[in-house]
């Protein structure tokens, strides 16, 4: 049952009803296009769509394609179905006697679609076992939530697994109130604070793409605002975005990591042990995080190698979606491989580098972006930063940094020089962007990651 709604009341009922039927979830993004609709209805084979009247015309494009796909519409106050009835109708008229049926931790609850950062999408098959995995992490980085007057909100879309099992059913799980608000548009820092403020919203996950859009427009706290926690996560934020919220919102930001297929594993949690800048956290209970070699073998501290879960753990996913191949090439001996690189200290705190497709191999040295990013952003001009590897006769690649600049910024070859020359000063002299192009606006997936392949096809294209 593909659940392609905002963040609404009718959003968790559905999800709550295809639980209860025993069916299989496939939460989908409103803001998707009807080739992605597609794609992930034809792979998933979903029998049944629960949409709103804004979606609609999106999925009329390709339904003559799928034959076998039920529509469910949610219009303002209507329920279109067969034959149609109000929302109120379809609740009430229900049978009191309804038995949900009989599930297993481990039988399949939700199948969510990776982002899609590097390649197609895939379809991670979560059991029902997966909020209660979820719940450690979420109460860590909400400094022992629930307290007091909790209310949780974020901009986090609900069709993606950080705003479903990172927000919202947590949190109602611990009977808490959740504040959803229907998105106008592309996300807007200013309405965000006021509503936040006027709502008065205690706890939020707000991804590293809105804390920049905040900084980038100086958002400023509003007086009565009373934001308690902040939990982060999805792309790392560095040392000056940390420092920028602690100023701005009077929290300190902690951090977590997971990812589609094993999610919410890593964190932070201020009141529990101190947060370091640069650094993701530490594995949280219930899961055993490392970072490991190529052997399958535990790193040592300070060693660059790759983020692994060791299996069983209570987020894993069953599986790729029809997919046995991808599966088995997702673990390495009892080790689920995340392809992002770390590195750990002494005490376990680990410092993401990047994935392992973005590494870049520059005259001997393996350059993670993230280090540079992090830098970037520190520039006064640089409002948003992605860097990439470009190919080099001489070295084999060399970084190249996108930015955004802010706003009033203009880009030019003397800022890019002056950027050049920030980022040398600051780290070694082998990771500075050799390249710097300005562009108006950050290529990112709908959950907010950088979509580093689509600045790899642009470079291509102004190389033609």
């Amino acid at each position: 049952m593909a659940i392609v709604l905002p963040q609404l009341p009718a959003t968790a009922i559905a999800h709550l009803a295809t639980y209860k039927l025993g069916a299989v979830a496939v939460p989908m993004s409103t803001l998707f296009g009807p080739d992605a609709f597609e794609v992930r209805l034809r792979d998933s084979g979903t029998k049944l769509i629960v949409t709103d009247e804004a979606t609609l015309p999106k999925i009329e494009e390709i339904v003559d394609r799928i034959p076998d796909l039920e529509r469910f519409i949610l219009t303002s106050g209507r329920a279109v179905h067969r034959p149609s009835r109000t929302v109120d109708e379809v609740l009430t008229g229900g049978s009191a006697d309804f038995q949900a049926t009989s599930t297993a931790s481990d039988d399949p609850a939700v199948l969510i679609y990776t982002s899609g950062t590097t390649g197609g999408p895939k379809g991670a098959l979560h059991g029902h076992r997966i909020l209660f995995g979820h719940l450690p992490g979420f109460e860590l980085s909400h400094d022992f939530f629930p307290q007091g007057d909790d209310l949780f909100w974020t901009p986090a879309d609900w069709a993606w697994i950080g705003g479903l099992m990172d927000a919202l059913f947590p949190a109602l799980h611990h009977g808490r109130c959740t504040f959803s608000m229907e998105s106008a548009g592309p996300f807007d820092p200013e309405r965000a604070l006021d509503s936040m403020a006027k709502y008065a919203v205690r706890n939020t996950f707000l991804p590293p793409t809105a804390l920049k859009m905040m900084r980038q427009a100086d958002a400023r706290r509003p007086r009565d605002c009373r934001l308690r926690t902040i939990m982060s996560g999805g792309e790392a934020l560095g040392e000056e975005m940390l420092s920028w919220v602690r100023e701005r919102l009077g929290v300190t930001v902690n951090e977590i990591y997971g990812q589609t297929e094993c999610n919410y594993v890593v964190g932070n949690s201020s009141n529990l042990y101190g947060v370091r800048p640069g650094s993701m956290g530490k594995g949280y209970p219930g899961h055993q995080v490392a970072v490991v070699n190529l052997q399958g073998e535990q790193a040592s501290a300070g060693t660059l190698g790759e983020i692994a879960v060791k299996r069983p753990d209570p987020v894993m996913f069953l599986g790729y979606w029809q997919n046995p191949q991808a599966t088995k090439d997702k673990y390495l001996g009892e080790w689920l491989l995340t392809g992002d690189l770390a590195r750990a200290d002494d005490d376990g705190y680990l410092y993401f580098a990047g994935r392992k497709d973005d590494v870049i191999n520059s005259a001997g040295y393996r350059i993670g972006p993230t280090e540079i990013e992090s830098t970037l952003i520190k520039h006064p001009a640089v409002a948003m930063a992605a860097v990439i590897g470009i190919p080099d006769d001489i070295r084999g690649e060399v970084v190249k940094a996108y930015v955004t600049t802010k706003q009033g910024v203009k880009g030019s070859n003397a800022l890019a020089r002056d950027i050049q020359a920030f980022v040398k000063t600051r780290l070694a002299a082998y990771e500075y962007p050799r390249e710097v192009e300005f562009i108006a606006q950050m290529p990112l997936t709908t959950t907010g990651k950088i979509r580093r392949n689509a600045l790899r096809a642009l470079h291509q294209q102004g190389r033609r």
